[in-house]
């Protein structure tokens, strides 16, 4: 059964983006991007709510034909592209990219897919997560947390109807006093 994993950055305060969709707090370090890239590279399958999928496709697939696209930036648009994705909307059309379009009830299509053979799936949005969250349904989480404060936005964790017991298996630094938190979820 493949493992999933919610995993994002997230502003001291808990917030994975600022008001107003405001992601420039959590540009990462190149040491925080390797992780990422690497992250990207052994995940099995990614799963993303529209609005964070629309954040991805509209730079990932051709930032590396960017004439500044640093060695990291084109190896990391590279198994991005490669990565297989799911996008779950009720919204979008079509999408591209080694992705498929889910239209109907994602805890319903997650709890298929988790019960399935595969490596591990990630899955990324708020909205999408907490979905996940709440169904009981997220093995891991890895926040990656900033060490600034947002003030409000849009939050990392849901409200629950009931407490989720966690175990901390990682801890990690990078620059700039970011810090890398694993839990798992004791079921």
């Amino acid at each position: 059964m493949p493992k999933l994993t919610f995993a994002m950055n997230m502003s001291l305060d808990g917030y994975i983006a600022a008001p107003g969709d405001d992601l420039g707090w959590s540009v990462p370090s190149d040491e925080l991007f390797q992780w990422w890239s690497d992250r990207v590279a052994a995940t099995g399958l990614a799963l993303y709510g529209r609005k964070l999928w629309d954040t991805m496709s509209s730079h990932w697939p051709t930032a590396d034909k960017e004439p500044d696209a640093t060695p990291a930036a084109i190896e990391f648009a590279g198994r991005w592209r490669d990565m297989p994705k799911v996008v779950f909307s009720s919204t979008s059309r079509t999408v591209d990219w080694n992705t498929r379009l889910v239209t109907g009830d994602a805890v319903t299509e997650i709890t298929r897919l988790k019960a399935g053979d595969g490596g591990p799936m990630d899955i990324s949005g708020a909205t999408l997560a907490a979905a996940a969250m709440r169904a009981g349904l997220i093995d891991e989480y890895a926040i990656v947390t900033h060490p600034v404060l947002v003030g409000g936005g849009t939050p990392f964790f849901t409200a629950l109807d009931h407490w989720v017991n966690l175990r901390l298996v990682e801890t990690r630094t990078f620059p700039e006093g970011l810090l890398l938190t694993r839990y798992e979820t004791r079921h």
